[in-house]
């Protein structure tokens, strides 16, 4: 999942990840690999059974293990959808109604195709009318309403230094390639991605109308400015340090950066003040910019302009807008050969626009209070484990340690869904129209996130709708959050044993409060701001072993000669470490000096969890989606987050007897740790 280039939650699982669901209570041994020995490759011994018997789909660039979640929430939304569909409830304005015609709008492929290029003629046409530098700028701030059609992106965010101030930022953008380093790179795969990007271009230049010739030169015009752009965008490494990211300033100094841009419209579009403060992410792209407006010829801004109103259209426009964009986005680049059902296309649709009206009856049906009442419970267990190996990690100081554990302690939980939800009283919804409601529920939601710069910070927002299979941390509000949808069978199940329960979700749990600690959340402090709350010797103890993760993962080989960037994943490979070591040590304070429980499917309870953990990734990977997961995702492969976890814990190594020497065992020396 691509971020935007301001501080956002972290991201544990891709979207991805699927499967079938495991026995409730055993090690569900049908789907281990018998043949391969945990201590020689634990992820394969968990997950080859059911890897073997279950090969990816054609429209997937990966499959996984984690049972039933994405499919099964999608069948939710689904029956939901069709539902509203199918009966729309009588009062027109209700959430029910909106969503049940916006489905319907979506399945209507007829009146879809029938519309061909129709719907972005208005910006065709305002693309061509301009004429000078001036009405350039216009345009580019009008576009601002359809979010990344232009070079740069206005959003609201809270301020790093003061998170109870939400102020303007500008982030860098307009790039079509999944990440700056694509225009650069030399090996034989990265100058064939660029030459499927020139053919794509070109063909949907010439699905406008363009002769092939003219099509080929302005796929061109489109490389050769977004390389300009790229040569002075930040890379993902660099992108990971907050401090790099900030810079606030006023208008007129942003207006020194970018002073051919008139940025006054701009923030009068959006009724914000010309005294807003703004967060200039990337100044260095800003001057670069600022060049490029003078520096190239109006048509090829003009020609790169209607690639990007194509290029964020096609897949709501008709058929051979939509295959084309599917081949390049879903073949060249992750190896898919087939597209979803149209019916999936459309619930994802609806629930990244109007996510809360479709989330609300989603909990409604399928979350019940026992269950957030359980995950509370599995949460402060946690917490007061991570409080613990905190008041008792030698390695910090006194000062340090106040500080460390202040920060826990302000946690905030978020569980399942929020307190209040969303107003969509506003977006225009009709049964007819697929795509100007697309256009309707983008425009509410542009509008609805920069009306709160300036104004006091709302807690109660998620940064992910309800039926998410996901989960995340926020350094800037302090909070951990899970939505309903990865709190399903089995990665949370009321009928598991504790020891499945703790090695699943428990992990995840604790990998969320561990990224308040990692590379990046270790540098707020318990109120979101940036701020540095560390003695020196401590945060130098601290790289150190963040150091080691780093070089796990720079050595790990993944096949092809191809290996992670250390500097890239730290920050998971942190989560991941920590989290997994924070929640055995929470399951066995869970046990309150008990008994061990019983062998279960002969595995112990220490075996049990550790086999729930390695379920949690085993996901295999088309080359294409490895390759684009390698370049520009900062969560390791499914299976190396396993393994690489596993490698650094003792407590792992004696539940298997692996010895050293043996794969999974990583030398003493070596063996990395957090607390």
């Amino acid at each position: 999942m691509r971020l935007h280039r301001t501080t956002l939650p972290i991201i544990l699982f891709t979207a991805l990840v699927a499967g079938q669901e495991a026995p409730r209570g055993g090690a569900d041994r049908a789907s281990l690999d018998p043949t391969c020995k945990p201590c020689d490759d634990f992820w394969r011994y968990a997950n080859g059974g059911w890897l073997d018997k279950n090969p990816i789909p054609a429209r997937y660039p990966s499959w996984g293990r984690m049972p039933v979640m994405r499919e099964a929430n999608q069948e939710r939304l689904r029956a939901i959808l069709e539902g509203a569909a199918q009966n729309p409830p009588t009062q027109r304005g209700s959430n029910e109604r909106k969503i049940g015609d916006f489905y319907a709008s979506c399945l209507d492929t007829a009146a879809i195709d029938a519309g061909g290029i129709q719907p972005l003629q208005a910006g065709l046409e305002r693309v061509s009318a301009v004429r000078s530098v001036k009405d350039l700028a216009a345009a580019l701030a009008e576009f601002q309403q359809v979010s990344m059609t232009g070079p740069f992106l206005l959003v609201g965010m809270q301020d790093l230094k003061n998170s109870k101030e939400v102020i303007a930022n500008l982030a860098a953008g307009g790039l079509s390639l999944p990440d700056r380093d694509y225009y650069f790179k030399d090996d034989a795969r990265s100058k064939q991605t660029r030459e499927e990007f020139l053919k794509h271009v070109g063909k949907m230049f010439e699905l406008l109308g363009e002769k092939p010739e003219r099509a080929s030169a302005a796929a061109r015009t489109v490389m050769a400015l977004e390389t300009e752009l790229a040569g002075a965008t930040m890379t993902n490494v660099e992108r990971r340090d907050p401090y790099a990211r900030y810079h606030r300033m006023d208008l007129a100094g942003l207006a020194a950066l970018a002073p051919d841009f008139d940025w006054k419209p701009l923030l009068g579009q959006f009724r914000l003040a010309e005294s807003t403060p703004i967060n200039v992410a990337e100044p260095e792209f800003m001057k670069k910019f600022n060049q490029q407006m003078t520096a190239v010829p109006l048509e090829d801004w003009k020609t790169w302009l209607r690639w990007r109103l194509l290029n964020g259209a096609a897949a709501h426009l008709s058929k051979p807008f939509v295959d084309q964009d599917f081949y390049f986005k879903g073949t060249i680049l992750t190896g898919v050969k087939e597209q979803q059902p149209r019916w999936q296309t459309c619930t994802a649709t609806i629930d990244s626009t109007m996510g809360e009206a479709l989330g609300e009856l989603f909990v409604r049906k399928h979350f019940p209070p026992e269950a957030k009442r359980r995950m509370s419970e599995l949460v402060e267990n946690l917490r007061a484990t991570l409080r613990e190996e905190l008041e008792t990690a030698n390695w910090l100081t006194r000062e340090t340690r106040k500080n460390a554990i202040g920060k826990l302690n302000a946690f905030v939980a978020k569980i399942g869904y929020p307190d209040r939800w969303r107003d969509y009283s506003g977006v225009n919804i009709e049964r007819q129209s697929y795509f100007e409601n697309v256009r309707a529920a983008g425009l509410h939601n542009r509008l609805y996130q920069l009306a709160k710069i300036g104004k006091p910070v709302d807690r109660n927002e998620w940064g992910m709708t309800p039926p998410t299979v996901n989960a995340y941390y926020s350094p800037v509000l302090n909070e951990i959050v899970f939505p309903a949808g990865m709190l399903q069978p089995p990665m949370f199940d009321m009928a598991a044993d504790d020891a499945a329960n703790y090695g699943a979700i428990g992990a995840v749990i604790g990998h969320e409060m561990g990224h308040g600690f990692d590379d990046q959340g270790s540098k707020f402090d318990a109120e979101g701001n940036l701020k540095n709350w560390w003695t020196p010797e401590d945060r130098q103890r601290f790289e150190e072993r963040a150091g080691c993760v780093i070089d796990q993962f720079n050595n790990l080989d993944v096949g092809e000669g191809l290996r992670h960037n250390g500097k890239l994943v730290v920050g998971e490979g942190m989560g991941d470490l920590g989290g997994l070591t924070l929640a055995y040590r929470a399951y066995k304070r869970s046990l309150r000096g008990q008994r061990e429980p019983p062998v279960i499917d002969g595995f112990t309870a220490d075996q049990r969890f550790f086999l729930a953990f390695a379920r949690v990734w085993g996901a295999q990977y088309r080359p294409e989606a490895t390759r684009l997961q390698l370049n520009t995702n900062p969560h390791p492969l499914p299976r190396f987050r396993a393994n690489g976890t596993l490698q650094n814990m003792p407590e792992f190594h004696r539940a298997f007897q692996c010895k050293p020497g043996d794969p999974m065992v990583r030398p003493p020396g070596q063996q990395c740790k957090l607390w």
